[in-house]
């Protein structure tokens, strides 16, 4: 049931897999070990529901039965967009265990049904295929790999595997609440889809994925030669220093009062060569260019968080643009 192009990365690489204890990360708990591949996992208890503490005690012991580490974090409590907050903490934590232990892959279950939501989602608002395609099975981030085994398959199978082995899970009863977009999309419109045309979709996300992995590789070039995409990170002046070295490659001398405007500033003509944006996720530096660019595309490039001053550059370049795009989108973490 793992998907194939994940088993060689899992074979060579030290993985973490976040564990929650429900069908779907309890299925792939037990499929890893099917497959010998080695792991540890990870669990957050935000103490949101009854259940809360038995599934914290449950990953520790299937953890110690079956000979695995477990990392465990009480997140504090949320206020807000719980959704949101609640990504962020669990990633957080996450990254924190990959940098402290070295961890090469971090594991999630997302399965078919997660897939489909999250396309037709993407699909209302208005997007391209790279966001359409938000969850790959292997996707690449700056300092580990994110794998997801389980994209072919729909939690029902999942279920029905761990049933038949008489295996113990979790059921999330905030999965069912309509207040919710995600759950919405999931019993109105993706589990109605699946169970009418469960073959149709699987086979349609791997020629997406196919067409996706070509748009990627024609828009290599382009991020090799003439433009430059970094994380930006969070030391302002490492930043302008990055920035300098690279316009020095590109014949390009910035002048001190330039340097000092990179560290307070977001976006920037630069010797009315170049175009400099900054986000938190992002920073590019582009060739300047100007064009009369159509509201779709701005909205795609506001969504993605890529500034003004690019976008002209990226319009003109479409095939840069959409592998910015596919970048972008496998640095969030989308569940």
């Amino acid at each position: 049931m793992l998907d194939n192009s994940t088993l060689p990365v899992l074979r060579k690489g030290k993985n973490l897999l976040a564990f929650s204890g429900g069908v779907d990360s309890t299925a792939l708990f037990f499929l890893l070990l099917d497959e010998n591949i080695p792991f540890d996992i990870a669990h957050v208890n935000y103490h949101t529901r009854a259940q809360s503490m038995e599934e914290a005690a449950y990953a520790q012991s299937l953890a110690q039965q079956h000979g695995k580490q477990c990392f465990y974090l009480d997140a504090p409590e949320i206020e807000g967009n719980f959704e949101a907050e609640a990504r962020r903490v669990r990633y957080d934590f996450f990254e924190s265990l990959i940098d402290a232990h070295g961890y090469d892959t971090l594991l999630t279950a997302h399965q078919l049904d997660d897939r489909l939501e999250w396309l037709l989602m993407q699909l209302c608002k208005g997007a391209g295929l790279p966001e359409l395609l938000g969850m790959e099975p292997v996707s690449e981030r700056d300092d580990y790999t994110l794998v997801r085994p389980l994209l072919g398959v729909t939690k029902s199978e999942l279920r029905s595997r761990l049933n038949r082995d008489q295996r113990t899970y979790s059921i999330d009863a905030s999965n069912e609440d309509p207040r919710y977009l995600r759950n919405r999309f999931r019993h109105r419109y993706a589990a109605p889809l699946l169970e009418a045309y469960r073959q149709g979709i699987g086979k349609s996300f791997e020629y997406l994925s196919k067409d996706a992995e070509a748009i990627s590789a024609q828009g290599k070039v382009g991020l090799e030669e003439g433009f430059m995409m970094i994380k930006t990170p969070q030391n302002r002046l490492e930043l302008m220093r990055t920035v300098d070295r690279w316009l020095k490659r590109n014949d390009y001398l910035l002048r001190q009062g330039e340097k000092e405007r990179i560290q307070r500033e977001d976006e920037l003509i630069l010797g009315r060569k170049f175009a400099l944006s900054i986000t938190p996720l992002c920073t590019l530096l582009t060739p300047l260019e100007t064009a009369v660019m159509p509201k779709t595309f701005r909205e795609r490039c506001r969504v993605l968080g890529i500034g003004p001053k690019v976008r002209p550059f990226l319009y003109a370049n479409p095939a840069i643009f959409e592998a910015v795009a596919v970048r972008l989108l496998s640095q969030r973490p989308e569940a």
